[in-house]
Formats: structure tokens, sequence, C-alpha cells
């Protein structure tokens, strides 16, 4: 029997635009086309654990218009329980505007809308389905006094929390202690650790700091670098799958969605690990955010990999 999951976190219309170059500050760069797609980290994530097998339950919030019906409809369609989601009265829903270059790489600004408003009553609606077996997904798009919050309250039930640290919090007390499994990319994982992260070794390195300041494990991503783990006293290096990137908009959500997934069917956390990062690397041959990210066909498609 899989454990359940359950996503606190943020939901957001992505605005998408492929571009010839990013631009420079101060620079203008035409645009090639704009797509609207549904997207947030939270909703990116439930979606993304839903889609390789997940029972997924999602909580957060969305503005009383358009956009959030659109983004409860989207978390419907993949199979998640959206239930747990509130409608603010007073706040649109969140957005975010990414600009993506020719090699796939992306800008990204986001406001928050009705995520900001994410507190008290969602961490309770969360605590509420949690279950002794299950497991607690959180990022940072949605306030991080509700998101530690809820992590203690998870650990409190017996709850395994995975934290994606995203974006990287201005300062990481508590939070680093407060999950099971810690997922960051190299730039959040140098803003925490305080030094710059661009090779595995240095990856290494932060996921050790991260252990040493209470993280039950933890998850260094790299991009085309692969990924670096910590845990159990052991550090495993990841290879990065080749594919031919378009987007790489989702890809850390479809990592921490799928490593979601598998621990919730029982996997280790290495073998999780190497089966997330076949799901990032998939995720970057389509464009958009929840429209891009793979399905068990997709990775066996791919890389021959079945699930």
């Amino acid at each position: 029997m899989k454990a359940p999951i359950v996503v606190l976190g943020s939901l957001n219309t992505d605005f998408v635009m492929t571009m010839e170059h990013l631009p420079k500050p101060g620079e203008t760069v035409p645009g090639e086309r704009l797509t609207a797609y549904a997207g947030g980290k939270g909703a990116n994530q439930a979606v993304a654990a839903a889609r390789l097998g997940g029972q997924v339950a999602m909580v957060g919030r969305v503005g009383n218009d358009a956009p959030g019906r659109e983004l409860l409809a989207s978390l419907m369609a993949a199979g998640v329980d959206q239930s747990g989601v509130g409608v603010d009265p007073a706040a649109a829903s969140g957005a975010a505007l990414i600009l993506v270059g020719p090699d796939g790489q992306n800008m990204i600004a986001v406001a928050p809308g009705a995520n900001g408003n994410v507190g008290q009553e969602e961490v309770a609606r969360t605590i509420e389905r949690l279950q002794p077996v299950g497991i607690l997904v959180l990022q940072l798009e949605v306030p991080a006094a509700a998101v530690l919050a809820a992590a203690r309250g998870a650990r409190a039930a017996g709850v395994r929390v995975l934290l994606n640290a995203a974006p990287a919090p201005a300062s990481a007390d508590g939070l680093v202690a407060a999950a099971d499994v810690l997922i960051v990319n190299e730039s959040e994982a140098g803003q925490l650790w305080g030094h710059p992260v661009r090779d595995p070794a240095a990856a290494a390195a932060a996921a050790q700091w991260a252990v040493a300041r209470g993280a039950g494990a933890a998850v260094v991503t790299l991009g085309a670098a692969g990924a670096v783990l910590c845990a159990n006293g052991q550090v495993v290096t990841y290879a990065a799958r080749q594919v031919e990137a378009v987007d790489t908009t989702a890809a850390g959500d479809a990592f921490v969605g799928a490593l979601a997934a598998r621990l919730a069917a029982g996997s280790s956390l290495e073998e999780a690990a190497d089966l997330a990062g076949a799901a990032g690397a998939a995720t970057v041959t389509k464009r958009g955010a929840q429209s891009s990210l793979p399905s068990p066909e997709d990775l066996w498609r791919l890389f021959g990999i079945r699930i």
C-alpha cells in the first residue's frame, strides 16, 4: 500500500515567454511567444507525485478568480485531492513571469497573491490530512512561518518531511533541522551554506553541512551535472541523464514530486533520488510547468525506466 502524500504550498499561473536570449539589466529583448500554464512549486510537486502514482492531497490558497478555478481544475485532472485548497476572498491567485532562453535556462519573478496569506488555517488543514505512515512535502513560496509550523506538526506525528527550500530563505534557522530530507539546487545550497556550489564536491560539502545542522538527509541538484545525496553518513553522486533541454522551469519540482512518490511506494532514499533525477531530466524536454511533468510512459520511452 502506498503512503499518502500531503503537499502544503503554492499555486500559480505561469506566464512563460520564450526568447532569443535572456535579457541583461536594462535590455529589452523581443519575445517569441507568451503562454499561460498551471504552476506554482507546491502544485507542480503535487501533480508530479500524482502523475507517478502517488496518492496526493494539496493544501494552499487561490483567489476567487478565473485563474484560481483553472488551477484547481488542473489539480483535479491530475488526480490530486484539492479539497484542502481554500479560496481567498481578498487576494488574487498567484502568478509567475518566466523568461526562457534558447538553451532552456530561465528567469522567474513571482507575485504571490493568495499564496502570501497561507497561515494557521492551512497548517491545521495540513495536519488533519496527515497519517503516521505518510509524507509531507513543503516549499517556500508560502510564508516560512506556516512551513515551519507544518513541519514541526508533522514530525511530532511521526510523518516524514520533505522540504524543498526554494526560494532559498533569508535565514535557515529552524527550517533545515525540521526536514527529514532537504532538497535544494546549487544556487539555494550556496545561499544556505554561505559558499558557492558549482560542482559535485561543493554540493557534497553543502549537503553534509545541512545534515550537520539537523536535516535527516540532504539532496543538492546540479542540473546537467546531476545530483548529490548525503544520507546515513554516506555521500552518493548521481550522473545526469542526457537529454535536449527546451525549458528547465519545473525540473526541480519534478525531482521533488518523484522523490516523494517513490518514497511513498517504499523505495529507499537512494533509489528514489535516482528515479527523481530521471523525472527532472524528462521534464526539461517539454515546455511549461505542469504540462511538462513526466508520466511513467515518459520515463520508459526516454530512459527505459519502468515503475
